[in-house]
């Protein structure tokens, strides 16, 4: 009985919201002209970011954090509904009783307000939040014995009758968390899937009339396709319903992006809407920039954002990565055409650390002078080049945009309509990428080929556009 009461109530909330929020053209989807980026407010945009956190609205000093961010032209935030105690702020969905257990039946408003308040300070600065609605690392190890949903530590059910353990402490990667795998289509757990399908609605109930949201399924996950299909159609019935468009994907746990997993997201465009190859962020150098493009020229037939929402690398972090490789990692994906690039949180990657903050701004100096969407990756083009030198994307004729993670020193094909006459100058604008600030601008002759050697050690970006 409990459960067509929730099925009835949620039938009627999406029926009730009126059509003004989503009859609105500033909702967040593909560009209608470049639909390998993302249009809002009828504009077509480049999303970056980089945050201390990522289940970013749980934390204290949001609004400042926000600021900041938006300071150094930061437009792109994670959201994961996490609620896992890092810091000792954080909190749980649900309600504690006097008893010191949990009624999944009742919500803890403050959790809910302070969703509330990020969606609200997000849209009032113009900053997009991708929310990932399940995250494993919840619901395993040292952070599952404490959680509401361990059935000794609510009212609603016991081990026996959800299927759960008290305990499950092997790595969430194994996929052992019965907690994924109750969907009708799975193993059919009403008695915990009625909590779960409840949580979602109650954060549908917050989401659906904000234009600035994207959806993902998951937090790398590895779990069986039927657990992410069943909430990625969930989550659309419900924006449907209430006459919201909505942008949906999964993020898969799986490093190669040509594994089997991701063909889950790459061949259904009509279930997700973009895609997310975050974990593309633990390949490094010439196989980070080759495996990313062999997925783009997968989707060329029909585009969709490519998002990457955890860029990692940070000196000492627990992979073995370095700041450099955090940097060229976020540099590699924007010119090599990713619609999104973000640092990850501080410990895995370098949130907005000054290093990050520089990369920001020298991406957003580097669209003053191009678009990201007028061009297109290019490295064929490149002579005397050596693995990972030097990255190219171009708009023949009009502009060519190299990155170089340490310097270099390279040779770039002029191809498509352009100044023929052995005369032609070209204007080669430099930007310190570790500075994010300009550096030298100089102009040069070039016809069928032109050489850029960067200004020193070191993250560049040369821009050479045709000078009139």
């Amino acid at each position: 009985m409990r459960l067509i009461l929730l099925c009835l109530s949620f039938c009627l909330w999406i029926s009730g919201p009126s059509k003004s929020i989503a009859d609105q053209p500033d909702r967040i989807r593909p560009s209608e002209t470049h639909p390998f980026y993302w249009q809002s407010k009828g504009q077509d945009v480049l999303l970056l970011g980089g945050s201390k956190d990522d289940s970013l609205f749980q934390i204290p000093d949001l609004e400042a954090h926000l600021d900041e961010m938006k300071s150094v032209g930061a437009n792109y935030i994670r959201n994961t509904m996490s609620d896992r105690h890092d810091f000792g702020f954080e909190l749980y969905p649900f309600a504690k009783l006097e008893n010191g257990k949990y009624d999944l039946d009742q919500w803890n408003d403050e959790y809910w307000a302070r969703f509330e308040e990020m969606l609200k300070l997000t849209q009032q600065r113009d900053i997009i939040v991708q929310i990932e609605v399940w995250d494993r690392f919840d619901y395993s190890q040292d952070k599952w014995p404490p959680h509401p949903y361990n059935p000794k530590n609510n009212i609603n059910y016991t081990e026996k009758e959800s299927g759960l353990a008290s305990a499950y402490p092997k790595h969430p990667g194994q996929n052992l968390q019965p907690f994924f795998f109750t969907t009708p289509q799975q193993r059919d757990n009403a008695v915990v899937f009625q909590h779960q399908r409840r949580f979602v609605e109650k954060l549908l109930s917050h989401s659906l009339p904000y234009g600035h949201v994207l959806y993902c399924v998951d937090n790398e996950t590895n779990g069986e396709e039927a657990w992410s299909s069943f909430w990625q159609s969930f989550i659309q019935a419900a924006a449907d319903k209430a006459d919201r468009s909505v942008c949906i994907t999964e993020m898969w746990d799986d490093w190669d992006l040509a594994g089997p997993q991701h063909s889950r997201t790459l061949d259904h465009p009509d279930r997700y809407t973009f895609v997310d190859v975050s974990q593309n962020n633990h390949q490094k150098g010439q196989k980070h920039w080759d495996n990313f493009q062999a997925l783009r020229t997968r989707l060329l037939n029909q585009p969709r954002p490519i998002n990457t929402v955890k860029t990692y690398g940070a000196d000492n972090n627990k992979f073995g990565h370095t700041t450099q490789d955090g940097i060229s990692r976020f540099w590699r994906h924007v010119v090599g055409g990713a619609a999104s690039a973000r640092f990850h949180r501080p410990g895995s990657g370098l949130g907005l650390s000054d290093p990050a903050k520089a990369a920001i701004q020298a991406a957003r100096k580097l669209e003053s002078v191009v678009r990201l969407w007028d061009v297109t990756p290019a490295n064929s083009l490149l002579r005397n080049r050596d693995a990972d030198e030097a990255y190219l994307a171009i708009a023949p004729g009009k502009a060519y945009v190299v990155y170089f993670p340490q310097g270099g020193d390279v040779d770039i094909t002029l191809e498509g309509p352009q100044p023929t006459q052995p005369n032609s100058k070209w204007r080669v604008r430099w930007i310190n990428i570790d500075t994010g600030h300009w550096g030298p601008t100089a102009d040069v002759q070039a016809t069928k080929q032109l050489n850029l050697v960067a200004p020193g050690k070191g993250n560049w970006c040369a821009i050479a556009t045709p000078k009139s």
